[in-house]
């Protein structure tokens, strides 16, 4: 029963996901006005990244782990 459950909920799932990517998903459209326009703004997008390939890339802030330490009492003996 437990099986027959999941594999229910499993396909349930599959099924609201591929809904959902159709209703966001890329869109067609034959409209030589919006080919222009979105060719225009990949041009544009391409210009400007070539001219900002020069100046140098903003640095990315990593953050680093606390160093590990020791269990009190692992290596030292009291006695």
């Amino acid at each position: 029963m437990k099986k027959v459950s999941l594999a229910i909920l499993v396909s349930l799932c599959a099924a609201a996901g591929a809904a959902y990517a159709q209703d966001n998903g890329i869109t067609t459209s034959t409209d030589p006005a919006k080919a222009a326009d979105v060719e225009q703004r990949a041009q544009d997008l391409q210009n400007r990244e070539q001219s900002m390939g020069s100046a140098p890339a903003a640095p990315t802030r990593h953050h680093k782990m606390a160093p590990h330490h020791p269990k009190k009492g692992a290596g030292a003996s009291g006695t």
